[in-house]
C-alpha cells in the first residue's frame, strides 16, 4: 500500500478540504427534483420489464438458447433491483418524492437478506465508521483478513476458499452479517437472542426461497426444474456481479483501514478525509456505472450517500480537483486492475505476518 500519495493537510487545510466536498454536495441537493424522480422511475419499470421478459424466456426453455437468454436477463434485472434500485433507495436518495414504494426506511428488496438489517449494518455502521477496524463490520465481514493491520489466524490459510464461498452465496452473506454469530462464539450473545434476531431473517429467507424455487418453478409446468435452475443460476450472477462491484469498492491496494482513534473530536473535514482513503473507483461507460449501481464511483458514494446515485458521474469530476487541490489520491481505474488488486489482498494476507501497527 502506497499511503504517501497522499500530502498531509494543515488543520486549516482539513477543514476547507471538507466545506469544498460539502459545497459539492449542497449544490447537488439544491438541484435534485424531476430529472431523478424520472430517472428512478425508468430504473423501476426497467427492473419489472426485465423480470418479466427473463421468466418468459424460462418458461419457454425447453429451446436451449431460450434458457440462456433468460437467465441472462432475470439476472440483469435482479443486479439493477440489487444495485441501482435497492441500494439507493434504501439511502433515502429518493425520499424528496414521498412515495411509499421508494421510501428508504421501508423499501424491502429482491434478496435474502432483510432491508432492516443492511440499514443498521451498511447504512449507518458501514457509513459512520467506514474502515474503523473493530467498529465497520465490513471490514473482513467477519472472516477475511484483507489489511496487514488485521491479526493473523490460521482460518486464514483457508480465505482464499472463504472468499470464492461468500462471493457464490453473498446475499447469504448479506443475510447473516447483522446476526453477528461471532458474538455468540464469544458469549457476549445467547441462543434466545440469536432466535429472536432470526425471526425476520427466516421470514424473508422463505420467502425468497418460495418465490425462487417453488412458485415460479410450478408455475412453469413442465418446465419445473430448467427454471428453478435458471432461477438458480440468475442468482448465483447476481451475487457475483455484485460481490466483485462492492470489494472493488472498498479493498483495493491503496485502501486503507483506521484505528479507533480518528473518532476522537473527528471534524467534517476528517470524515470526508477517511470516506475518501477507504474507496476506490472503477472506470467504464455508463451502463457499466447503472449497472453497479452507481458504486463504481464508491469515493463518491462514500462522501454523499444520500445524494441520487445518477449525479455521482458529474461530482466525480468536481471531487477529483478538490483532490488534486489538495495532494490527495483519488483511487480510480479499470475493473480488471482494481478487482486483481482484491484478489492479490486476499491470497497475499491469508498468510501469516505480524499485525500492521494503526496509528493512534
Amino acid at each position: 500500500m502506497n499511503y504517501s500519495k497522499n500530502r498531509e493537510m494543515s488543520t486549516e487545510e482539513l477543514a476547507q478540504f471538507g466545506a469544498e466536498l460539502e459545497a459539492i454536495k449542497q449544490e447537488q441537493i439544491a438541484d435534485v427534483g424531476d430529472v431523478d424522480a424520472r430517472y428512478i422511475r425508468r430504473i423501476v419499470a426497467a427492473v419489472r420489464y426485465t423480470e418479466v421478459i427473463g421468466r418468459g424466456f424460462l418458461f419457454l426453455s425447453f429451446f436451449p438458447p431460450f434458457w440462456l437468454l433468460g437467465v441472462f436477463i432475470l439476472a440483469l434485472s435482479k443486479i439493477l433491483e440489487n444495485m441501482e434500485l435497492g441500494h439507493n433507495v434504501m439511502h433515502g436518495q429518493y425520499d424528496f418524492m414521498n412515495e411509499p414504494s421508494l421510501k428508504g426506511s421501508t423499501y424491502e428488496w429482491d434478496i435474502a437478506g432483510t432491508s432492516d438489517n443492511w440499514r443498521e449494518s451498511h447504512n449507518y455502521k458501514h457509513h459512520t465508521y467506514t474502515n474503523i477496524k473493530g467498529m465497520d463490520d465490513d471490514v473482513g465481514y467477519g472472516m477475511l483478513r484483507l489489511f496487514p493491520e488485521q491479526r493473523w489466524a490460521p482460518m486464514a490459510l483457508f480465505q482464499t476458499f472463504y472468499a470464492t464461498l461468500l462471493a457464490l452465496l453473498f446475499q447469504w452473506g448479506i443475510a447473516i452479517q447483522e446476526l453477528q454469530l461471532g458474538k455468540l462464539v464469544k458469549g457476549s450473545k445467547t441462543w434466545a437472542e440469536l432466535r429472536e434476531e432470526l425471526k425476520p431473517v427466516m421470514r424473508k429467507i422463505n420467502r425468497q426461497l418460495i418465490k425462487d424455487y417453488v412458485i415460479f418453478p410450478l408455475l412453469a409446468g413442465p418446465m419445473f426444474l430448467s427454471v428453478l435452475a435458471g432461477n438458480f443460476v440468475a442468482n448465483i450472477l447476481r451475487n457475483l456481479w455484485t460481490f466483485m462491484i462492492i470489494f472493488c469498492g472498498h479493498f483495493t491496494a491503496d485502501a486503507e483501514v483506521f484505528h479507533k482513534s480518528v473518532l476522537d473530536n473527528e471534524l467534517p473535514g476528517h470524515w470526508y478525509l477517511r470516506q475518501l482513503r477507504g474507496s476506490s473507483n472503477l472506470k467504464g461507460g455508463k451502463l457499466f456505472h447503472i449497472l453497479s449501481g452507481n458504486l463504481s464511483h464508491q469515493i463518491e458514494h462514500h462522501l454523499f450517500p444520500t445524494v441520487p446515485a445518477r449525479r455521482y458521474a458529474v461530482m466525480s469530476v468536481k471531487v477529483q480537483k478538490v483532490c488534486e487541490k489538495f495532494g490527495q489520491n483519488y483511487n480510480s481505474d479499470y475493473l480488471y486492475k482494481q478487482f486483481g488488486q482484491v484478489v492479490w489482498r486476499i491470497i497475499r494476507h491469508s498468510f501469516p505476518s505480524s499485525p500492521k501497527k494503526l496509528d493512534a
